[in-house]
Formats: structure tokens, C-alpha cells, sequence
């Protein structure tokens, strides 16, 4: 555990020494910022839909186009940094197996994600200063949040370990994730009730909506823990293969 510790920590910690990581939190909060300010004054607007500004920021095009793009940067550097400076031979050989690796730099990835939407607690705070707010749908669409992150984290940690370069990781891991984002538009397309019934298990949006809405279905983590478990899997695997390759 110990290990494992130190490996999160340090991840953690790396994001913090690279100018890249406060453009990144500078500009998601600037663009959830703009995105909020515009909602809360559209339903301030007479003839408005009835209906909570979080809900509208959960669920908005932007966060999903932003986080398609986010995800890919936080995980480039994973693997393919270490790959290409070559102290991945070191970590390795170290008395820390290919699990627990995968595992810490997974994990500081993803406590990495979650700083980035930490200081959207104030919205919270705003709104409740103002009005009466459930906070039953605001815990479930922080909980979607964590969830679909993880699971976009965990297949840009997969990309990261198939290259040395870091812009390539950061493609493939987009590549990756835009098929996993489509399910919803293929959904629409499926006139074949069988597939439209598996995308619709699929569905990004739709999950995000029932969630927004505080409905917490444990279909919907089963897939997400299940999905994320599996692309760490394969990254462990893959890190396994390359460390026997001579």
C-alpha cells in the first residue's frame, strides 16, 4: 500500500510541475464558469424551462467535447514519458509489480480529474445561497462525473502505454474515446431494436441525464467499473508484454 501511495502521490504531484496542467485548469473553469453564468441567466429569463443550473451543466454539450479532449492530455504523459526518457526500465525492474504501477499512475490521473472539477463546489454554494437545491441529483452528477472519468482516464491510460510519444498517445487515446462517445448517435440511427437496446446501454448522454436527475442506476456503475477495470487490465498486460520483450 505503501508503494501504491507513493506511485499516486508522485503522479499527482507531476501534473503540478508542467505549466500544461494550470492551462488545463485554467481553461476548463474558465469555459464551466462562462457555461454556468449563461445558464443560471437563461433560466432567469421569463418564459424559462423550470429546472436546477447543475442538471444544465452536467449534461451540456461543452462538458462532454471538453472532456474529449482534456482526458487525452492528462494521460499522453503516463507511459509514453517514461517509455521515452527510459526510466520505465527502472520502475519495472523495481520490487513494485506491473499492477500496482498501473494502478498509482491511474489513480493520480484520475485524482487529477477530480481537482479539476473540485472548485465547481462553489456553484453549489452559490445556488444554495440563493435558493432551496436537492442536493440528491448534485451528489449523483459529481458520482457520474467520477465515474465517466474514470473509466475515459483508463483508456488513455491504455493508449499511453502503446507509444513512446506523447502526442501519438494523446490521438490514439481520442480515437479511442470517440467511438465510446458516439453510442448515443448510433442509437439514434439502429433501426434494429436488439442494437438500438445494447447502445442504449451505452449511452453516454442518457446516463449522464438519469444521473443529473439523481437517479443512481447500478447497472450504470456496474458498466463504468466494469469498463474501466477491463482497459486497466489490458494496459497491465500490455505493460507486462513489453517488459519481457528483450
Amino acid at each position: 500500500m505503501r508503494k501504491f501511495l507513493a506511485i499516486v502521490g508522485r503522479e499527482w504531484r507531476a501534473y503540478f510541475f508542467s505549466p500544461l496542467a494550470y492551462v488545463i485548469l485554467a481553461a476548463f473553469l474558465l469555459m464551466n464558469g462562462m457555461i454556468f453564468s449563461a445558464i443560471v441567466a437563461f433560466l432567469n429569463t421569463p418564459g424559462a424551462p423550470k429546472g436546477q443550473a447543475l442538471p444544465f451543466l452536467f449534461t451540456n454539450t461543452y462538458f462532454w467535447i471538453f472532456n474529449l479532449f482534456v482526458v487525452p492530455i492528462i494521460t499522453m504523459r503516463l507511459f509514453a514519458e517514461e517509455r521515452k526518457s527510459g526510466t520505465i526500465e527502472t520502475l519495472l525492474t523495481s520490487p513494485i509489480s506491473e499492477t500496482t504501477v498501473v494502478l498509482g499512475k491511474f489513480t493520480g490521473a484520475l485524482l487529477f480529474f477530480l481537482t479539476l472539477w473540485a472548485p465547481t463546489i462553489v456553484y453549489v454554494l452559490i445556488l444554495r445561497s440563493q435558493t432551496p437545491i436537492d442536493l440528491g441529483p448534485v451528489a449523483a452528477g459529481y458520482l457520474a462525473i467520477a465515474l465517466i472519468g474514470a473509466y475515459f482516464l483508463s483508456i488513455g491510460t491504455f493508449a499511453s502505454t502503446l507509444t513512446k510519444n506523447q502526442i501519438v498517445a494523446a490521438i490514439l487515446a481520442f480515437a479511442m474515446l470517440i467511438p465510446v462517445f458516439s453510442a448515443g448517435l448510433l442509437e439514434s440511427l439502429s433501426n434494429d431494436p436488439g442494437k438500438r437496446d445494447t447502445l442504449g446501454y451505452l449511452n453516454l448522454w442518457d446516463h449522464m441525464e438519469e444521473f443529473s436527475r439523481g437517479v443512481v442506476d447500478t447497472r450504470r456503475i456496474v458498466y463504468y467499473l466494469s469498463a474501466t477495470a477491463f482497459f486497466l487490465f489490458l494496459t497491465t498486460v500490455t505493460l507486462s508484454a513489453k517488459k519481457e520483450t528483450p
